[in-house]
Formats: C-alpha cells, sequence, structure tokens
C-alpha cells in the first residue's frame, strides 16, 4: 500500500495569473538625442467680406471709363463728319423737322457775324466758359431775381447736340463735360459751322439754311446783313419769336446786332441795363464816322476768309430804332 500524505492545514496556493512585463524606464538618452518638433503654424484669420456698396466701385470705374471713350470717340467723329440729327431735333414737338446741312463755305459771312455779335462776342477768345458773363448774370440775379442766359455758343451746341433744355446743376454738369471735350477736339470754326447748322431758328426748323429758305426764300449763302441779325435776334427764343415777322422786342434786337457787326447806327444792346461805362462807349462809337471798323473784338480776330461787313444798301435799311416800340414780349434770355 502507497502511503498516505501527511494532512496540511493550509489551502493550497492558488494559480497566479499572467501579469504584463514590468514597465522599463525610457531610455533617457534616445529621447535627448531626438530633434524637437516644430510646433504647427496658427491657422489664418478669416479676411472680412466686403460689403456691397465697396464691390461695386471697380464696377462703376470700368463702367465710367468705357462711356468716356465712348463719348470722346462720338465727338471726335464729329469734327468731320455732319451730324445726322440732334438730340433736340428728336425732342421736337413738331415733326418731320426741316433740316438740311450745308458746309461753312455756303453760310454768309454776315450770318456768322450776326451769331458771334448776338450770341457770344468772346468766342475766339474763351475756351469753352465765360466765366465774366456768368458772373454777370449771377449779380443780376441776386439784384433783380432773375437768371439771364451766360453760355456760350460752345455751351449751346453741346446742349443742342447731346441734351435737353432745361437748367437743372445734372444737365449743367453733362454740359460742361461736352464742352471741354467740344473746345478740346475741335477748332473755333468747326464749332461755329456745326452751330449754326443745328440751332433752331424757328418751331421745328433747325440750321441756318433750312431758316433761310423757310423765312427768306434764298440760301444760307445769299443772306443779307439785316436778314442774318434777323434770325441771330431769335435764337433764345425761336418758338415764340419769328425771323419772318420780327416784333417790337425782335426788332430793337436786330438794330443792336446790325450796329455791333459794324452797320448803322449802335444801338443799346435791349436785353441789359446801361450802365455808366457802356453809355460813354455808346457815345463815342455813336460819334465815329459812318463805316468804321467792326468794334466788336471777337469779329476782329477772325482770319480774312471770313470777309468784312459791308454798308447795307438802301432797300436793306432797317427802320430807325429810335421809332420802335418798347419791349411787350418775353425778354428773358433762357
Amino acid at each position: 500500500m502507497k502511503p498516505r500524505r501527511p494532512p496540511t492545514l493550509n489551502p493550497p496556493p492558488e494559480p497566479r495569473e499572467a501579469s504584463a512585463p514590468p514597465l522599463t524606464a525610457p531610455r533617457r538618452a534616445a529621447t535627448a538625442a531626438a530633434p524637437a518638433q516644430p510646433l504647427p503654424p496658427d491657422p489664418p484669420l478669416p479676411t472680412p467680406r466686403l460689403r456691397r456698396p465697396l464691390r461695386l466701385v471697380p464696377l462703376l470705374i470700368v463702367a465710367l471709363l468705357w462711356l468716356l471713350g465712348l463719348l470722346v470717340a462720338v465727338v471726335l467723329a464729329l469734327r468731320w463728319l455732319p451730324p445726322p440729327t440732334t438730340a433736340f431735333m428728336l425732342q421736337s414737338p413738331v415733326k418731320p423737322v426741316q433740316y438740311r446741312w450745308v458746309p461753312a463755305e455756303r453760310i454768309s459771312d454776315a450770318m456768322r457775324h450776326a451769331v458771334v455779335a448776338s450770341e457770344d462776342q468772346k468766342f475766339y477768345e474763351h475756351r469753352g466758359f465765360d466765366f465774366e458773363a456768368i458772373g454777370d448774370a449771377l449779380d443780376e440775379h441776386r439784384r433783380r431775381g432773375r437768371l439771364r442766359g451766360a453760355s456760350t455758343i460752345s455751351q449751346q451746341t453741346a446742349k443742342n447736340l447731346f441734351l435737353w433744355p432745361g437748367g437743372s446743376f445734372v444737365r449743367k454738369g453733362i454740359e460742361a463735360v461736352f464742352t471741354v471735350l467740344i473746345e478740346t477736339l475741335w477748332n473755333k470754326p468747326r464749332i461755329l459751322e456745326v452751330y449754326l447748322n443745328i440751332a433752331e431758328f424757328g418751331p421745328g426748323i433747325y440750321g441756318v439754311e433750312a431758316a433761310a429758305q423757310a423765312f427768306f426764300g434764298r440760301s444760307a449763302a445769299a443772306l443779307t446783313p439785316e436778314q442774318a441779325a434777323r434770325l441771330a435776334a431769335v435764337l433764345p427764343n425761336p418758338r415764340r419769336w419769328s425771323a419772318a415777322e420780327p416784333g417790337p422786342y425782335v426788332q430793337r434786337r436786330v438794330e443792336w446786332i446790325l450796329g455791333q457787326m459794324g452797320y448803322g447806327r449802335r444801338a443799346e444792346d435791349p436785353t441789359t441795363a446801361p450802365t455808366d461805362e457802356a453809355a460813354a462807349a455808346a457815345t463815342a462809337i455813336e460819334s465815329a464816322p459812318p463805316g468804321a471798323a467792326v468794334q466788336t473784338r471777337a469779329l476782329e480776330d477772325v482770319d480774312a476768309g471770313v470777309g468784312a461787313p459791308r454798308p447795307i444798301p438802301a432797300d436793306e435799311a432797317t427802320s430807325d430804332p429810335t421809332t420802335a416800340a418798347p419791349c411787350t414780349e418775353e425778354c428773358d434770355d433762357s
């Protein structure tokens, strides 16, 4: 028989579970030898979005440059080409309009003299704007409460070609832009030629050729000084005043224009009140011998090709200006 094992008073030990290997200390030498990793850069800050009006500024600048280039091209082309129509013709209440273009050599010298003497006596001196006349008009507006016209022939050409009637500041500003372009790209003879061909001389009657045919039955080249003065006299208000049947006020303007051209007696300007200096100058002019040279400085600057005024024959003489009736019509030069 096998011998019996002696009993044990202590229970047998429980089996021990497999444990993880003991942690080992990091290798300090290896860690110290490894290079330090750079920190990642900070993310960029978000760009603030421009407001919508500010984002439209570049587009507006480009559009304005394109528009300015187009205007320059149109004005430059009209230096040589006759305009087929104008803004005023398109807005005319009378349809169809009477309009016929004629070159400068087919317009009488008297017509050119009459328009310069009537509308803009410093035409050949200024660069599009008569600042002295503008100042005088503003002074009269402050004194009398009425604003008379102070536009030059260049300004009227720009207005008739491209704009609309009225005196708003917006229209005046656009007119100034066109005036600068015209004065820069055209010469003075061309400006006067275009103006004479597009100015309104009666309801629906545009240009000196159409006016000469309608009122006098002759061409613009055959106009006499008196007929030219009558056409120039109605330019401030051609839809109310008639060159064919001038009223008392228009007749006074005709006399004054003829005097400024060097024909007959110099009359007082019917559109303005005389000053002491003007009265003295008028006395000196009236005491000059008949047939004296034209006193208007603008007309003296015209080249010799335009020609000089001639005496008015007896059959073309106008009535005595002292017998003219007082102004019974609207006298404001708008």
